[in-house]
């Protein structure tokens, strides 16, 4: 039985840009920065970086909630992508494509509130999760998170 299950936290690299497909479907790729567990004394860790992509009502959320500095948590699998580049040569590269995406840490520590988003992980909506079907009131004004 085959397993492919990828879980990081880390940091938004760059805001993410959400783009739709010729059908119209929300898609939006970015890297996010985890710090390895360990280093060495008196050294800091590591910062491995990893791209990332997400679909669908997954993308839209990210796009709005998640800008530059920002930690997530995501779930999702392994994929590897090939394709010939413009100039003739192939290409191939590994992705982590979103099964679920939410928000870790306190309100203070990953960069501060969002505006006209959740203010606190316990009042945001996680996408892909259990918990989809819970609903956040919103006001008239806000738009909807997907």
């Amino acid at each position: 039985m085959p397993f492919n299950k990828v879980i990081l936290v880390g940091n938004m690299v760059a805001d993410p840009e959400l783009k739709k497909t010729n059908t119209g479907t929300s898609v939006v790729s970015f890297r996010i920065a985890v710090n390895r567990s360990y280093a060495r004394q008196g050294e800091k860790p590591l910062t491995d970086f990893f791209n990332v992509t997400a679909w669908g009502q997954r993308a839209e959320f990210i796009s709005r909630f998640f800008p530059k500095g920002r930690q997530i948590l995501i779930c999702g699998q392994l994929q590897n992508r090939s394709w010939t580049d413009n100039n003739g040569q192939n290409r191939t590269t590994t992705e982590i494509v979103v099964d679920e995406a939410t928000f870790v840490g306190n309100k203070g520590t990953d960069g501060g509130f969002i505006p006209n988003g959740p203010q606190s992980p316990s009042d945001a909506p996680s996408y892909g999760s259990p918990q989809e079907e819970a609903f956040t009131d919103l006001s008239s004004d806000d738009e909807l998170p997907f």
